[in-house]
């Protein structure tokens, strides 16, 4: 035993310590793996097909009788949307509470995979593996059922919180357990991982019993129909938007798949119940008066397929959105999508809708994440040798860490990870312990490859720039030309469609630059158009379109 407890706990982040999502963390001890979270995030615009990104298991593959489980702190997909690819390759038994394992068990289904699913409640110790004891500690979230987690080795005592924050009166009366964090600082915490994502807010995050109150003031004094526009995961949001539906007498519509299977979800795991006359199909709204109705839909981030973007289709429907609407944005914007939900907001307005924001009141939303203070208090509570700020952009993750060392953690015991880094710990303290392959695999939902670098970059040159076909027919077996180039063109400016003669031009005359016996070689064929038909777009009018080269022997 002895031997084993001189080995370090690794921390291995495979995705989360550098971006928002993605959220994937190994632990390593003594020749097994742990791992917490398998998530995936959404990609920005400038990956033209992908759906969704994942973390590079390969690492992990490599080794794969190694990992002895995974441990799920919460349903939100950034933290278990990936499962299904790792799960096809590891087949690993995976940990977490009723809820979470209800959404988890949902997409491994639809994505046809099997898996070992083992619930266990706040408070309720298993041991993973021969290396590995875990003790669920219950945490407040924007989703039912989240925990954090204290993991236990012969190396090191470790606590990662999950996403948490300290919500004083929160809507399902489960407060962040502070008190057994406390309780585990008193007995000794060798490394603390935080959640990080609003290091840079002061002050405390808001409580959800605020939404609520702010519901109850502008849905009483609405006329009209209400539209709540929100996340598919925030069911506390969700269920005490419901319970004031009912005492205003409105009946209330579902809208949006996530939304839905959430319910159902939610409903399947006993966290609540809804009414059976409360919910109403939503062609029965035309039916209702105005006063009578109220929607909670998907699309608040101005999704294109989402519920709420469908209620503007100018298409005959069974609900769109109109004059005298109210229609609440509750969520914050995400990063990067504030162009487009500054285009819904101002679409709404357009159908004569009073739109309600986070900017025209703030207590339509409040975060599930852990402002400053709160973040002091974790850290004040659990009071861990040594520190590691995790779930976040690199600028949340330094912020956080300045905040460990004003908490009194020593500079020694401050550690700033990114995705790939690996850290030991023992009792005695860490130390970095350099590197391993990690990455990030562009994917679609359904997808079992990822999507190459070099697609991605002429997807991308697709977008910006336009294609050119170029269709050549030489000669089989020879060099003679036959016809063309011909050029036909998708996504090219005005001038560039007027060039392609010129361009066809400029390709065949370098094609007669080669010698019937190089014009035997269809690489060097298509090399001499491509640069033929560029060298015209680059002179006439300084832009360079993709040239894709067909050649056809005949």
């Amino acid at each position: 035993m002895s031997d084993v407890a001189n080995e370090p706990l690794r921390v291995v982040p495979l995705g989360g310590l550098g971006e928002v999502g993605l959220n994937t963390m190994v632990l390593e001890h003594a020749g097994e793996r742990l791992m917490i979270d398998c998530g995936l995030m959404f990609p920005r615009a400038d990956a033209p097909g992908a759906e969704i990104v994942i973390p590079d298991f390969s690492w992990v593959k490599a080794q794969g009788e190694a990992l002895t489980g995974i441990v799920l702190t919460h349903a939100h997909e950034d933290h278990l949307g990936a499962l299904s690819y790792l799960l096809r390759e590891v087949p690993v038994p995976v940990y977490g509470t009723p809820f979470t394992l209800a959404l988890a068990r949902h997409r491994l289904d639809e994505a046809g995979v099997r898996a070992d699913l083992r619930a266990f409640g706040p408070g309720e110790r298993f041991g993973v593996g021969e290396r590995f004891t875990v003790e669920p500690v219950r945490v407040t979230h924007s989703v039912p059922d989240a925990v954090g987690l204290v993991v236990k080795t012969a190396a090191a005592t470790l606590v990662h919180t999950g996403d948490f924050k300290l919500d004083g009166m929160p809507i399902d009366g489960h407060q962040t357990d502070l008190a057994r964090l406390a309780a585990l600082g008193e007995e000794g915490v060798d490394v603390l991982l935080s959640d990080s994502t609003n290091s840079e807010v002061v002050g405390t995050t808001g409580s959800e019993s605020l939404v609520k109150a702010t519901f109850e003031r502008l849905f009483s004094a609405a006329a009209g129909r209400i539209v709540v526009a929100l996340f598919g995961s925030h069911l506390h949001r969700v269920k005490h938007t419901l319970d004031l539906a009912a005492r205003l007498g409105r009946k209330v519509i579902v809208a949006g798949r996530s939304l839905q299977r959430n319910l159902e979800l939610a409903e399947q795991a006993q966290l609540f119940t809804v009414p059976k006359d409360l919910v109403v199909p939503l062609e029965a709204a035309p039916a209702l008066a105005p006063h009578r109705v109220l929607v909670l839909c998907t699309g608040a981030q101005g999704e294109p397929r989402s519920a709420l973007t469908g209620f503007l289709s100018p298409e005959p429907g069974h609900f769109r959105v109109g004059p005298g609407d109210l229609v609440v944005l509750s969520s914050r914007t995400i990063p990067g999508n504030e162009m487009v939900v500054s285009d819904l907001v101002n679409r709404l307005i357009a159908k004569g809708a009073r739109v309600v924001t986070g900017a025209i009141e703030p207590g339509v939303h409040v975060s599930g994440h852990a402002a400053k203070e709160e973040q002091r208090r974790m850290l004040q509570a659990v009071r861990p040798k040594s520190f590691v700020p995790i779930h976040g952009e690199l600028r949340h993750l330094t912020t956080h860490l300045s905040l460990a060392k004003d908490v009194g953690v020593a500079d020694a015991g401050l550690f700033l990870l990114t995705d790939g880094d690996v850290a030991g710990f023992t009792k005695a303290g860490g130390t970095t312990l350099g590197r391993v392959a990690n990455g990030r695999h562009f994917m679609r939902r359904d997808g079992l490859a990822p999507i190459g670098d070099a697609a991605l970059s002429e997807r991308r040159q697709l977008a910006e720039a336009g294609v050119a076909v170029a269709v050549v027919v030489v000669q089989q077996g020879g060099g003679k030309l036959l016809l063309g180039p011909t050029l036909y063109a998708r996504g090219l400016e005005e001038a560039e469609v007027a060039a392609l003669p010129l361009a066809a031009e400029g390709a065949r005359l370098a094609l007669t630059e080669l010698s019937e016996a190089v014009r035997g070689d269809d690489e060097r064929v298509r090399e001499a158009v491509v640069a033929g038909a560029r060298r015209v777009f680059k002179q006439l009018l300084g832009t360079r379109p993709g040239i894709l080269p067909v050649v056809v022997r005949l």
